[in-house]
């Protein structure tokens, strides 16, 4: 007797392992469910760019000379006419003090000259030779203050100093630029924009601009302009984005990711984003599934609108991730509530 109760001790829990593997195959799967829920929908264009000043002018000397004096540096605000920089001028010192005599001397020998012809002691002749030497002389000394003047660097308007090319001492080439000036207007970004997407993209269209240097922050923007030439490599087209405001914190060459705003939709039929596969849905129609087409606007990483083919009162049904199984076409299921 000791052995048949042992026996059956053992058998019954086997018994119910078999009979729970049983119920588990014969019970249909569940899968998570959810109803669409109305929202705000934004239709937008992704592409990133770069931050980059919007004018930028070039401050270069128009004769070469060894850089003397350097009165601002990287960052600095300037104003119009501000002196930057001092090129070495001795020599064009030198010729500007030549021109000097030389317009004094002519000058004595014309009034000279006229005189002796208001006394009929010389001819018209020399007394206009002489103010031809004159008027020479103060074209070459009006030629030597200004390459004395090109000498100095001036701001050519308003700005900020955003690059600073030489040092003391150095020899500057001319038209080689010793600054670079920020003016005139906002900082803007440049965007590439798959030729996909870019028939959909207008100048005036809102933009939102963020950075990985600020986390959390949104810059407003709007399209300025869109290049009529693409890059056929990248197969992009380059798009000029304006900043709304002039003091944002973006630093010129960010890296910065834009969102060109093409709609919105304050009460947009919204679905989670993973139960939309190749424009189709699976709804929970009386415990099963069936595939529905539909058609999709505004595509984010959590929400997806659907423009039509869905109300609020179906039952749509949400993929796992990653569980790599497959439904089909009047399968049977279990419903339990979608949670994120």
């Amino acid at each position: 007797m000791s052995r048949r109760r042992t026996g059956l001790l053992i058998g019954i829990p086997v018994l119910l392992i078999v009979l729970y593997g049983l119920s588990k195959a014969v019970l249909p799967p569940v899968v998570a469910a959810a109803k669409p829920t109305r929202g705000a929908a934004v239709e937008a264009v992704y592409a990133t760019g770069t931050v980059e000043a919007s004018v930028m002018l070039p401050i270069a000397p128009r004769q070469a000379a060894r850089l003397t004096e350097l009165l601002v540096d990287e960052g600095a605000r300037v104003q119009k006419d501000q002196i930057l920089a001092q090129l070495e001028e001795k020599d064009v010192l030198s010729a500007q003090q030549q021109a000097e005599a030389r317009l004094a001397l002519s000058k004595s020998t014309f009034e000279r000259q006229n005189e002796l012809v208001k006394r009929g002691f010389a001819s018209r002749q020399t007394t206009d030779q002489a103010r031809s030497d004159m008027l020479s002389a103060e074209a070459d000394l009006a030629r030597a203050k200004a390459e004395r003047a090109f000498l100095r660097l001036l701001a050519p308007a308003d700005g900020e100093i955003i690059k600073r090319d030489g040092e003391i001492g150095q020899l500057i080439p001319a038209a080689q630029p010793v600054f670079w000036l920020k003016c005139c207007a906002p900082l803007r970004v440049t965007a590439a924009v798959d030729e996909e997407d870019i028939a959909r993209v207008e100048p005036g269209q809102k933009v939102l601009v963020r950075a990985d240097a600020f986390p959390g922050q949104t810059f407003q923007g709007t399209v300025q302009a869109i290049t009529p030439k693409g890059d056929d490599i990248a197969r992009s087209f380059r798009v000029r984005i304006g900043l709304n405001e002039e003091d944002v914190p973006l630093k010129i060459g960010m890296t910065a990711e834009t969102n060109i705003v093409l709609r919105t939709a304050e009460n947009a039929l919204l679905v989670p984003s993973r139960a939309v596969v190749d424009k189709k849905v699976w709804l929970v129609v009386d415990g099963k599934l069936t595939r529905r087409s539909v058609e999709l606007g505004a595509q984010g990483k959590e929400q997806t609108e659907i423009r039509s083919g869905l109300d609020e009162s179906d039952v749509v049904a949400i993929p796992a991730i990653g569980s790599g199984k497959t439904w089909t076409e009047g399968q049977r299921v279990r419903q339990k509530t979608y949670a994120p």
